[in-house]
């Protein structure tokens, strides 16, 4: 049987980990958030897709495609949290569990970010918690989907 796959997607800035306001993002790269997600899925028995974008269309098109492919979906929507209506929109047309991930604790920072649209629409939110927040969002996925079994 094929391990149960989750999409990771990250939204805009994302690629700039590791030099973008490394006080609040740390100094770990895309990259080193990818070798976290791989290593964390592979010693829980489950495959990921992980990706960046920085364009909110294909994000949605990567939600989209999560409906026919993922068993699970983890979503740092980034700066389309606050913004993106037709991203919730996307979320909430799924069948599977959908965490919110952030880097930075968004109710720490402008009042602006405290409000996610996408938070409307995922079964959990973690943030404030650096890299380990995505761990942990893999590790409560695989939890799910064994529940689920």
């Amino acid at each position: 049987m094929a391990a149960p796959l989750i999409f990771v997607l990250n939204g805009p800035n994302l690629n700039l980990l590791g030099l973008r306001e490394p006080a609040i993002y740390g100094t770990g790269t895309l990259d080193d958030l990818e070798t976290l997600c791989a290593e964390t899925a592979e010693g829980l028995g489950v495959s990921i897709d992980f990706r960046q974008s920085n364009l909110e269309g294909e994000l949605i098109s990567w939600v989209q495609e999560a409906r026919d492919r993922a068993a699970g979906l983890i979503i740092n929507p980034a700066g389309y949290s606050h913004t993106s209506v037709a991203l919730m929109d996307a979320i909430q047309t799924l069948e599977i569990p959908v965490i919110e991930v952030h880097l930075s604790n968004i109710h720490q920072r402008e009042s602006f970010r405290h409000h996610s649209y996408v938070s409307l629409a995922a079964d959990g939110v973690i943030c404030g918690l650096g890299f380990a927040g995505y761990r942990l969002a893999l590790i409560a996925l695989s939890d799910i989907l064994e529940e689920d079994q």
